[in-house]
């Protein structure tokens, strides 16, 4: 198992690509299913998550190949569709769950099992179940799996309110309803721009689709989709991670690829706590030209509202800050696992319930630590970058999950950074 060793030291600069976002193309990737035409994906993340849904999508009898040194994906459900998503591979990856509502849609019927992930809080399927119901399907959970079958086999549409804007509901059902019969309105959808993303590809698909970025969403079934080349859009967590890195240890970097209405909440945050932010010909140039980060209260919150991907990282930043800052967590349960972890770094952190208090400390010190969750391991390495001495980030298998090259990306810009084994 290997390691993450940091050295903090001087103010980082240069230039930092940002890669396809994973969770678009962990959505866009299932709808292969919807279609017996090729389907590609450009700007593609090379990441183990992007690994498991390909070994899912081809236990389901799609045909999966990354080219271009895995920047491309090239797929094809032309052949016969095996309809049951299988345990041993769902369970490693929440995502999984998105094979629902394409194979339900295309075969009228499914066994998918309920997912794993990673350990942040309960994330039911029901909102999920309840949409595909109200569309006709009758499902019921029998030894761990979700059998599903749709009446008359085939979907039909109808209007769906969700009781939250969750993202995941809305990208299955979305799906689904491309090939039901009749109208889909889903309203209270989720407004985030892997959704809108998602849209894009369908409707080069075929699919009559309107409304994305908006929180209703309607989708009128047709009787089939054909194939499409799409690029996915880039990873705005991804973006926001390493827009903290010259925030929390100095220095100017640019995001090759970002665009700041990708992240509007977040980049405010960021201004608000004195770091420059611009948007550049290429993307956007973040700045620390020295002085002290000034706390700032953060809620996480549905798109485009403060992510709670990046309250980790945030947590991160404000551990360094001048003052006392109030992050609360609105999306998950269990979400400051890492809190414990910076204490270890010396910093001051009082987590009750879902608010964490955090007061800024004068230097965080290097120590040995333990991701987590994937968004929890980087909130480390960017506390490393900010600490005096040396910190050991183990437990990294959570960040290969979401993150692409890391080490090679921040010490591009000058991070005393190196992945060891620890053999």
């Amino acid at each position: 198992m290997d390691s993450i060793l940091v050295k903090g030291g001087g103010p980082l600069k240069g230039q930092i690509p940002i890669a396809g976002a994973k969770n678009a193309c962990l959505t866009l990737m299932p709808a292969t299913l919807l279609s017996e035409e090729p389907l590609t994906f450009t700007n593609a993340p090379r990441l183990s998550d992007i690994r498991t849904m390909t070994q899912l999508l081809q236990s389901l009898g799609a045909e999966v190949a990354a080219l271009q040194d895995g920047k491309v994906i090239a797929m094809s459900s032309h052949g016969k569709i095996n309809t049951r998503a299988e345990y041993d591979i769902v369970r490693k990856m929440r995502a999984s769950n998105l094979v629902l509502g394409p194979l339900l849609a295309r075969e009228g019927h499914a066994e998918v099992s309920l997912p794993g992930g990673c350990a942040i809080g309960a994330r039911p399927m029901d909102i999920h179940t309840d949409g595909l119901s109200q569309m006709g399907a009758e499902i019921e959970l029998r030894d761990g799996y979700l059998h599903a079958k749709a009446e008359g086999g085939r979907l039909r549409g109808t209007v769906i309110e969700f009781p939250f804007a969750s993202v995941g509901a809305t990208e299955n059902i979305t799906m689904a309803a491309t090939l039901a019969k009749g109208t889909t309105v889903i309203k209270n959808a989720a407004r985030e721009p892997e959704i809108t993303d998602l849209v894009h590809c369908l409707r080069a698909m075929g699919a009559q689709i309107e409304g994305e970025g908006t929180s209703t969403l309607t989708i009128e079934g047709v009787d089939r989709l054909g194939g499409a080349t799409h690029a996915v859009v880039a990873d705005r967590i991804e973006l926001g991670t390493y827009m903290l890195a010259p925030a929390i240890c100095g220095g100017e970097v640019e995001l090759l690829g970002g665009r700041i209405s990708l992240l509007q909440a977040f980049c405010d945050k960021l201004e608000e706590a004195g770091v420059s932010v611009a948007e550049t010909d290429k993307g956007i140039l973040v700045k620390r030209n020295g002085g002290d980060i000034n706390a700032v209260d953060v809620t996480t919150e549905p798109f485009p509202g403060f992510p709670t991907d990046l309250q980790a990282q945030m947590m991160a930043l404000m551990c360094t800050a001048k003052g006392t800052s109030v992050l609360e967590e609105k999306i998950f349960e269990n979400r400051f696992m890492h809190a414990p972890e910076l204490i270890r770094m010396g910093a001051d952190i009082d987590v009750q319930g879902g608010t964490a208090t955090v007061t800024g400390v004068s230097q965080l010190k290097g120590a040995p630590v333990m991701a987590t969750d994937l968004r929890a391991s980087v909130s480390l390495i960017l506390a490393g970058l900010a600490a005096e001495g040396e910190t050991r980030v183990s437990r990294v298998y959570h960040l290969d999950r979401g993150y692409e090259h890391v080490v090679r990306k921040l010490s591009g810009v000058g991070a005393q950074i190196e992945r060891i084994s620890d053999e």
